[in-house]
């Protein structure tokens, strides 16, 4: 469904996005991690015709991005980072206009309408103007704007940023079920928790060069599947081992109070750049 082929991007002398291979099939929900500047969001433009590809390669659902930029966006539902909707309409008038503008016919726009505020949990503000909702109201819209003509791909561009952890687990329960509809979500986000929860497969970004990529057991696994740390004159040191049995044996060797917890993906960045994905 997704394919990218050395997806470059540069500004001038600066390379956002360095030859960036991906393969993401049909139904997959595919996370890419990294700091603020990464290229995460820059790599979502690229692919969702927003920005042109300096160099390489991408194909959405059998179409070019370059080549078909208008089959691509028939195909592709999109949800900003930026809360980029009408907020002085209603939210029936945004999902409305939305269908407009993909030639929806009238009956099917109704209908869909209905689908999507039911499925957003946001029927009961069908007649309210957006700019009274919460965050939450607006992320669950955005998401439902962006589905409204049935695309088969979804781009989701840091989807919960800024939200409370309550509300973050309602979108993460939407996201889910798209995946049991057969849509295919590409979705760009540096929490930790967020990636862990949703994503078969994750690709860690640091700038613009993919660092690593599979599914978030493996490469907790490469990194090892525990944690031992601790405080020390250097700070907060991190030491990895492969079971149990052998973290408690390590931390039985240090004369300093440590904790033992499974690894995370912040700790697999951790391991390959020497930074924090958090910045």
């Amino acid at each position: 469904m997704i394919q990218a082929e050395n997806l470059t991007k540069r500004f001038g002398r600066l390379t956002a996005v360095d030859r960036l291979n991906l393969s993401i099939p049909r139904g997959e929900i595919f996370g890419l991690l990294g700091p603020n500047g990464a290229g995460k969001t820059t790599t979502i433009r690229m692919l969702t015709t927003l920005a042109k590809i300096t160099e390489g390669r991408a194909m959405i659902h059998g179409f070019d991005v370059s080549r078909a930029p208008i089959q691509v966006k028939r195909v592709i539902g999109v949800a900003p980072q930026g809360l980029n909707l009408e907020i002085e309409l209603t939210a029936e008038e945004n999902l409305e206009y939305h269908g407009r503008l993909h030639r929806m016919p009238r009956r099917e726009r109704r209908r869909r309408i209905s689908e999507l505020l039911r499925f957003s949990d946001l029927e009961a503000k069908r007649k309210v103007p957006v700019d009274r909702f919460s965050g939450g109201m607006k992320r669950r819209l955005l998401i439902a704007r962006a589905l409204m003509h049935r695309p088969r791909i979804l781009f989701l561009d840091e989807p919960t940023v800024g939200l409370d952890p309550q509300i973050r687990r309602k979108i993460w329960g939407l996201i889910e079920e798209l995946k049991s509809q057969g849509i295919t979500v590409l979705l760009t986000t540096h929490y930790i928790e967020e990636a862990e929860a949703l994503c078969e497969k994750v690709g860690i970004l640091r700038k613009g060069k993919l660092i690593a990529l599979d599914s978030p057991a493996r490469l907790k696994e490469n990194v090892g599947a525990y944690a031992v740390e601790c405080n020390n004159k250097n700070g907060c040191e991190i030491h990895f081992c492969r079971t149990r049995e052998e973290a408690v044996a390590y931390a039985g060797r240090l004369q300093i109070d440590v904790t033992i917890r499974h690894t995370n993906l912040e700790d697999v960045f951790l391991q390959l750049t020497g930074e924090k994905i958090h910045e």
